[in-house]
């Protein structure tokens, strides 16, 4: 059933991302990885009607009693994130069950994470529900525009250096720097010892499916790579 949440506070992540910090009005719980949703009427000019807006977003927060955080990017031709981007602290906001399929399978395999955008929203709550849970090695792979673009860069910083088993690669595709440049999916077998691990994978669509037909050619079974699963039926052939 739908829930609401109180604008609590509001950060400026990056030019374009907004991280909103959410009180619910009831205690909830979910698996780190699960979205929820923004839902709201839209005024639409010369109809009878206003319309329904139902958007996924996804807690970079793991389970915290009524407390969740989103981190959402701005897109001028967008609803759900204009909507958001136009909200105060002490707004409330209408939200949706949390769900969905991309969850921490195994706490003690070896894991890589691959995100490219907002996909890396899920993958920071599974992220931290690993390192309090988890027993192996886990690398993190970035793939974003910009250095500019890189979303929660100063929190998987300092995680790296207080977790001696986490790794982060950042991969930039329309900036020349000093790190990895490209696809980031394009740099996994160079950056891992071994492909004997689980991976999550979290993107655009088309990225999550090349980055899974990537893994299916570097030998990885298929039961080892774990996205939502509705990706391959959003890309046009």
């Amino acid at each position: 059933m739908p829930f609401e949440g109180t604008i609590t506070s509001i950060h400026q992540m990056t030019p374009r991302v907004k991280q909103f910090v959410i009180e619910a009005d009831r205690e909830f719980e979910f698996d780190p990885g699960q979205h929820t949703t923004v839902q709201f009427e839209r005024d639409e000019p010369g109809e009878d009607e206003d319309e329904q807006v139902v958007r996924p977003y996804t807690p970079t927060s793991t389970p915290a009693a009524n407390t969740f955080t989103l981190a959402i990017k701005r897109y001028d031709d967008g609803t759900a994130s204009v909507y958001m981007h136009d909200r105060d602290p002490g707004d409330i906001v209408t939200f949706g069950d949390l769900d969905g399929n991309l969850t921490l399978r195994n706490a003690d395999e070896d894991v890589v994470f691959v995100s490219t955008g907002t996909g890396i929203t899920p993958m920071m709550a599974m992220l931290k529900q690993y390192l309090e849970t988890g027993t192996g090695e886990v690398q993190f792979f970035y793939g974003e525009k910009t250095q500019e673009d890189l979303m929660y860069r100063e929190t998987l910083d300092q995680l790296v250096t207080e977790h001696d088993r986490l790794s982060v690669v950042y991969s930039l595709s329309e900036e020349d720097w000093v790190g990895p440049t490209g696809h980031v999916q394009t740099h996994l077998e160079d950056r891992l010892d071994g492909l004997e691990r689980d991976f999550y994978v979290c993107g655009v669509p088309q990225m999550v499916v090349d980055t899974k037909d990537h893994l299916a050619d570097l030998g990885v079974p298929d039961d080892r790579v774990f996205s939502e699963g509705w990706e391959e039926g959003e890309i046009e052939e």
